[in-house]
């Protein structure tokens, strides 16, 4: 399957993986793929590895990151999302260093943030890391990413 993608650059790494912006051969459809080292890691962290696709899957709304697919290859999970080509929201807050935001722009990102937000929850979704690099910027757009470390709530009734 990565043999349907040409690597155009590496955007970051981690401890389980890296990050790559990719191009759809034959198109010009650019996406991250999201690469993810099986081998040598404990059975929960495949788990959980494989937990963020799932979450993915179920989580279609304009201000959150798209799901596009997901492979295992070579020992690896790989999870193609949508490229935001705008980076994400520290990039733009240090961009805008010693300069104000207007109160609209502000406005209009923190309802979308809020909105990303509230539709993970209304699905019993916590997110667990956010910040302003888990806030990516495309079309003017907010976008909410990374799900790594997401968790579903479980609800739990009680009799008093």
């Amino acid at each position: 399957m990565m043999e349907k993608y040409k690597q155009i650059k590496e955007l970051g790494e981690g401890s389980y993986g890296k990050a790559i912006l990719v191009q759809e051969r034959g198109t010009d459809k650019k996406y991250v793929i999201k690469e993810i080292r099986l081998y040598g890691v404990t059975e929960q962290e495949r788990q959980d590895a494989l937990k963020e696709v799932t979450i993915l899957k179920t989580l279609q709304h304009p201000y959150i990151v798209s799901y596009i697919e997901s492979f295992h290859e070579r020992g690896n999970l790989y999870i193609v999302m949508e490229y935001a080509d705008g980076g994400d929201l520290s990039q733009k807050i240090e961009a805008q260093r010693g300069k104000h935001f207007s109160e609209n722009e502000i406005l209009h990102d923190f309802i979308q943030l809020s909105l990303a937000i509230k539709h993970i929850h209304d699905r019993k979704i916590l997110h667990r890391d956010l910040n302003v690099k888990t806030f990516f910027l495309k079309s003017g757009d907010v976008k909410l990413g990374d799900f790594g470390i997401s968790r579903s709530i479980r609800l739990y009734s009680f009799n008093v």
